[in-house]
């Protein structure tokens, strides 16, 4: 295998313009409404619902974890959520809490958000998740040290996690508003693929800007290019910074457009965006009744 340094000199140097031009190219698809309510619904089964607040209590994780089941009390064929997203001290409430449902529980770990914590305490607090029953785990990479070149240490990091990981699924935190370029934005997504992420995700969510279309776009091309030397499909997470179902259906042709049908699943697509989820559930009340329901009548997460 190539070595981290080689990984980063082969990313292909990002086009800003084609990148710009594609973005706005599939921002202008129209939908019909049939297709708009089932990618509505789409969303809503690919949402990671995310509490990772200071003031976060155990009543409030069960809160959200009876949301990701039944996301609407009255609305029917509403598909739960696919992840609720905590912080390692709270896997185990949600775990109980989704106990006989498929939805997972994912951790933030390894010094989230900042990352600025010896890799001997990350790898711990991993594996402290894990054995609370996480199903999958969110890490951030070192940002200083990718930025400094120094590219086997995020490498090695990443292994490393993705070994402390076990049967569990790594997500990979690029943290991309920090990563200042495109270019740096695709090489740390080759360079997070190549060291064992599952999926690869913007950001945060504390760090702005967080996720934006041309990001994802260029991190899409990243997966797509090692699915074409491979045939191995890596999944993908925006996070941050959506919070409207026009942003979210402008997303999912993206990903389709980009990736294709296979990528359109819980398995391989999330938006990691809480606030989203009520805003999907108003415009599939909206097209189902022809009116808006107040705000007031979800429940604020």
């Amino acid at each position: 295998m190539a070595s981290p340094r080689q990984i980063v000199s082969n990313s292909p140097a990002i086009d800003l313009v084609g990148i710009d031009e594609k973005v706005s190219r599939l921002t202008k698809r129209s939908i019909k409404n049939k297709s708009k309510v089932s990618a509505l619904k789409l969303a809503i089964s690919m949402m990671d619902l995310t509490t990772l607040d200071a003031k976060d209590t155990p009543g409030k994780v069960r809160q959200l974890c009876a949301k990701a089941i039944r996301p609407h009390d009255t609305m029917e064929g509403i598909p739960s959520a696919a992840a609720v997203c905590v912080y390692p001290n709270m896997v185990s409430i949600a775990k109980n809490e989704l106990k006989g449902t498929k939805i997972k529980v994912a951790a933030v770990a390894t010094a989230f958000p900042s990352g600025m914590s010896t890799r001997d305490v990350k790898l711990r607090e991993t594996k402290f998740a894990v054995a609370e029953g996480a199903d999958e785990i969110d890490m951030v990479i070192s940002r200083g040290h990718f930025l400094a070149g120094d590219y086997n240490f995020v490498f090695d990091e990443i292994a490393a996690v993705k070994e402390a990981c076990g049967a569990a699924h790594l997500k990979v935190i690029l943290e991309t508003g920090e990563l200042s370029t495109l270019d740096n934005v695709r090489k740390a997504s080759d360079l997070a693929i190549m060291a064992g992420a599952d999926f690869i995700k913007t950001s945060t969510g504390k760090v702005q800007p967080a996720a934006t279309l041309p990001v994802t776009l260029v991190m899409l091309e990243a997966i797509r290019d090692y699915f074409y030397e491979t045939g191995i499909m890596i999944g993908m997470k925006p996070a941050g910074g959506i919070a409207t179902a026009k942003l979210a259906i402008q997303y999912l042709v993206m990903v389709k457009e980009t990736l294709g049908e296979a990528w359109l699943s819980p398995d391989y697509f999330r938006f990691g965006a809480s606030s989203l989820a009520n805003d999907l559930l108003m415009q599939l009340q909206k097209m189902e009744t022809g009116v808006y329901q107040s705000p007031d009548y979800f429940s604020k997460d």
